[in-house]
């Protein structure tokens, strides 16, 4: 195995993982192709990706191709002649060139267990749907949407109180854990594709500031679930009666029933209860309100009342 030039393509802390575990054994000449360095924060300073950081403090050569569908980039995956691309969380189609030039292939880490949740959002798509069980693929890249054949499956547990955050970081330690036990055996032959069952798909399309959007119309298990999947970020949020946004990062279920309108909300000792569509009663733990930083949601009620308010998805 000693020697394999592996080019590996990723951008954030789901790929560093995988990073890490890879370079960990050191089995491979490793590069690293990540995205360019963005703007971020009021100042606008431009910052590196998650893994172009691992990458400099462990000497490991890196490079930041703002397109691979360019000249430039053909030449530069000739210069680097991989023998193996491994992808995990990279942010960008890849051309034919780049998908078919390593003799081993290209082999990306995804975050589900395919033909489920194909697409940019698989973790939290999962948690939002109320799976209870989700996973890794390991699986051969071609030109469609993470529909190439598949090599090994990691399968994660989805707990009551997991979130996007927790589940996260789990999903990552599991997918370092099935690429470096995968790989060899992809680049020795002792392992098989498996074609996908395209009939059993689904998409897990991008997450946007619709989906955001908590009127507490839906049933209580649902509501939960959202919030869940979309905490730590980019969180749920939801609308007072008088039109103050409050992010949502934790909620849970209760035992209650109210005969009161969706959305209805009230406070108790332990936080900001709301009625959902099904008549049960959900329990916002924590929250962030406009302008303000994280807090209990049973903080906040000492300087808010908010009872008979409510809340909607859209401010009134």
């Amino acid at each position: 195995m000693s020697g394999i030039k592996l080019l590996f393509m990723g951008t954030p802390d789901f790929a560093v993982a995988a990073l890490d575990a890879l370079y960990k054994t050191g089995e491979y000449d490793i590069s690293v192709i990540t995205q360019p360095d963005k703007p971020k924060g009021r100042g606008y300073e431009l910052l590196p990706t998650e893994v172009k950081k691992y990458a400099l403090e462990r000497g490991l050569p890196v490079f930041q191709p703002v397109t691979m569908k360019s000249e430039e980039a053909e030449e530069l995956i000739r210069n680097l002649d991989p023998d193996v691309i491994v992808v995990a969380a990279y942010g960008k189609i890849l051309p034919s060139f780049v998908l078919d030039y390593p003799k081993y292939g290209c082999i990306n880490v995804h975050g589900s267990l395919l033909p489920e949740y194909r697409g940019a959002a698989p973790i939290q798509r999962a948690i939002i749907d109320g799976k209870k069980v989700t996973g890794i693929t390991v699986m051969k890249m071609d030109v469609g949407l993470d529909t190439g054949d598949m090599f090994a499956k990691t399968e994660v547990e989805i707990t009551p109180d997991d979130d996007f955050g927790t589940l996260f970081d789990k999903m990552a330690e599991a997918g370092g854990r099935a690429i470096t036990e995968t790989l060899p055996k992809i680049i020795s032959g002792e392992l098989k594709p498996e074609k996908q069952d395209d009939t059993l798909s689904c998409y897990a399309a991008k997450i946007e500031k619709d989906d955001c959007r908590i009127g507490f119309t839906d049933d209580a298990e649902k509501v939960v679930n959202r919030i869940r999947g979309l905490s730590p970020v980019p969180l749920a949020f939801t609308f007072r009666g008088n039109g103050v946004q409050l992010k949502i990062v934790s909620a849970k279920l209760t035992d209650e029933k109210s005969g009161k309108p969706c959305g209805c909300a009230y406070g108790s000792d332990d936080g900001i209860k709301v009625v959902c569509g099904d008549g049960r009663v959900i329990l916002l733990t924590e929250i962030i309100p406009a302008g303000k930083k994280r807090m209990k949601a049973a903080d906040y009620l000492r300087g808010n009342k908010i009872d008979g308010e409510i809340f909607t998805a859209s401010p009134c």
